[in-house]
């Protein structure tokens, strides 16, 4: 393995159509869904929960995770960090953690410029895994995700349900802004008039402030 020993990261050997998944996940509901649509490989010591290729893995946060507190941000730190690899950050949205959402968007998209992708459980996330490999293996040198542009650029199903979180856009709007503004790096970047041709003064100045204002 080619993996950095001492901080978990690092380019690992993932055959094609094969998830490498963190030995802290086998036996796991998340883990009992993939059985079957993919094929999984167990190693020790990762800091990524899963590798879905060489160069691009999963950190996933819990609701769990989120609820006790900011410890999830050493590892995401860890992988963004990393020039061998990049991280796509998916994360457990339930009623429990969703006042805590917010804040992990924040970090991990404004401040980290990863991907972030919310999941309402473990069976959703493993349909969302097995997607991600699924893409890779019909066309790995155009999956966005994978591009240099460390996560500026997500691919369209997952870009558009994080621009849906930005208060005030929901699914109607969400659309009508990556039109305009194809990437969270330009959306963050446009101002007040801008977003006011798409969405209106009120909602302009909800994205504005989501983007601008410190949590």
């Amino acid at each position: 393995m080619e993996r950095n020993p001492s901080d978990g990261t690092g380019p690992v050997h993932v055959p094609l159509g094969h998830v490498v998944a963190n030995e802290k996940w086998r036996g796991s509901q998340l883990v009992q869904d993939m059985q079957g649509k993919i094929k999984l490989i167990f190693e020790d010591g990762l800091t990524p929960d899963f590798y879905l290729s060489k160069r691009c893995c999963v950190l996933y946060v819990t609701e769990a995770d989120l609820v006790a507190g900011n410890g999830y941000r050493k590892r995401l730190v860890r992988v963004r960090n990393s020039s061998n690899i990049q991280g796509i950050v998916v994360v457990e949205k339930t009623r429990m953690s969703e006042q805590y959402f917010p804040a992990l968007q924040k970090f991990t998209v404004l401040d980290l410029g990863m991907v972030l992708l919310p999941v309402a459980s473990q069976m959703e996330a493993s349909g969302l895994i097995i997607q991600l490999v699924q893409e890779q293996i019909k066309e790995p040198s155009k999956n966005p995700l994978l591009g240099k542009k460390r996560a500026l650029l997500l691919s369209e199903p997952s870009l558009l349900r994080t621009v849906q979180q930005i208060p005030g856009v929901g699914k109607v709007k969400a659309p009508l802004l990556l039109q305009k503004f194809p990437s969270i790096q330009k959306l963050s970047n446009a101002s007040i008039p801008e977003l006011e041709q798409v969405v209106g003064q009120a909602v302009a100045q909800q994205i504005h402030a989501f983007f601008t204002q410190p949590r």
